[in-house]
Parts: structure tokens; C-alpha cells; sequence
């Protein structure tokens, strides 16, 4: 399955680099807002990152404009999580601002 690609970088966004396929990562899921793949440095034995296609910074005054799209993750983690056989009991974070990571 070829991958779908929507977003353009911003700024030096790491998050932005893979779904741009500047950066290559393990795919786990994607679809037309976001696109899922395994931190890194994981924490759990199931630890991914849901990333949306579009860049949003908690900075923004866009995050408002942005609900429906950030209101999709909480089903999307649902979904995945059960894909990865996690599904009874999984965990989800959010981090927003340069200090939790986010460009």
C-alpha cells in the first residue's frame, strides 16, 4: 500500500519530517488526518505516536479550528489500540508546547 502524504514542513517539526517522508518510520496506521508509528524510545511494550497530518501547535490560535480533527484521536486510539492487542487497558498522553516535545 503506497503511503498518503498531506502534510508540508513547518518550521524543524520532526513530526512534520515523517509525514512528509523527509524522515522514514514504521508505519502502523494512517489514514486521511493522521498518521501512526512507534516512538523511538518506548516506555510500554505498545508505545505509539498518533500524529495529525496537519501541523497544530497548542501555541496557535487555530488549536479552536482544529476540534473535530483532535476529537478523531480518541477514536482512532480506541482503534488502534485493539489493532495492537491492547485494546482492554492502554494509555493516552498528549503533549503540546517546545517542552513536551512538540516544534
Amino acid at each position: 500500500m503506497k503511503e498518503q502524504r498531506t502534510i508540508s514542513k513547518v518550521n524543524e517539526c520532526l513530526f512534520c519530517d515523517v509525514v512528509s517522508g523527509v524522515k522514514s518510520e514504521e508505519i502502523v496506521y494512517q489514514d486521511d488526518k493522521f498518521i501512526v508509528f512507534p516512538t523511538n524510545d518506548p516506555s510500554a511494550p505498545v508505545h505509539l505516536l498518533l500524529v495529525p497530518k496537519v501541523h497544530i501547535s497548542a501555541k496557535g490560535s487555530h488549536v479552536k479550528e482544529k476540534e473535530e480533527l483532535l476529537g478523531h484521536v480518541f477514536a482512532l486510539a480506541r482503534d488502534v489500540a485493539q489493532k495492537m492487542g491492547v485494546g482492554e487497558s492502554y494509555k493516552l498522553l498528549l503533549n503540546a508546547g517546545h517542552s513536551a516535545t512538540e516544534n
